[in-house]
């Protein structure tokens, strides 16, 4: 007797979803979205703007995509991720449906709903993808986790610590400046 398997979900499952509602595909897995909050908003939008005015000051090549952006993650049918802030160099990667690879940078922004797949989930995938930096923020702790994957290296810090940006050199960011 064969055992019950469970369903693997494809990228039209994502697209079939209900208007207003959204969802991240990891391995033919559904992980539901809810609505962020005020500070999650806040910290997005300051933080994606800072990165985003850095770049354009040094006359920067990369992009940077605020949620909602399409990561077609590994190029197949099973994953698709939304990342609150993708950051992207090549852009051969990019077409009108998002980004089609790994970003060079992600940054997740931790709900209490997402903390299990922030830490766990995408930090695996994120890696074994070929990002190479991803950053936890955790408003909840005050903490953001950065892993520099070309290096190999996970370095925890304070909102209030002036960040190192593994990816521009001359870039570090106090996340407590872009919450008030």
């Amino acid at each position: 007797m064969a055992l019950p398997q469970e369903k693997l979900y494809t990228i039209d499952d994502i697209y079939a979803l209900p208007d207003g509602k959204r969802a991240e595909l990891i391995d033919g897995q559904l992980y539901n979205m809810a609505p962020p909050n005020t500070t999650h908003q806040r910290i997005l939008m300051n933080l994606s703007g800072e990165i985003r005015e850095h770049i354009k000051k040094h006359h920067g090549n990369c992009e940077v995509f605020p949620a909602p952006f399409a990561v077609f993650l590994n190029e197949d049918n099973h994953n698709y991720v939304e990342p609150d802030i993708s950051v992207i160099c090549d852009k051969s990667k990019l077409d009108e449906k998002g980004c089609n690879g790994a970003p060079d940078w992600v940054i997740e922004i931790v709900s209490p709903s997402t903390q299990q797949i922030d830490y766990g989930v995408k930090l695996f995938k994120y890696r074994t993808a070929g990002v190479h930096e991803y950053w936890i923020v955790n408003p909840l702790k005050h903490t953001v986790m950065v892993y520099d994957f070309a290096h190999d290296e996970g370095t925890q810090y304070s909102f209030d610590d002036l960040i190192p940006v593994c990816l521009y050199k001359d870039l570090s960011i106090n996340v407590a400046e872009l919450v008030l």
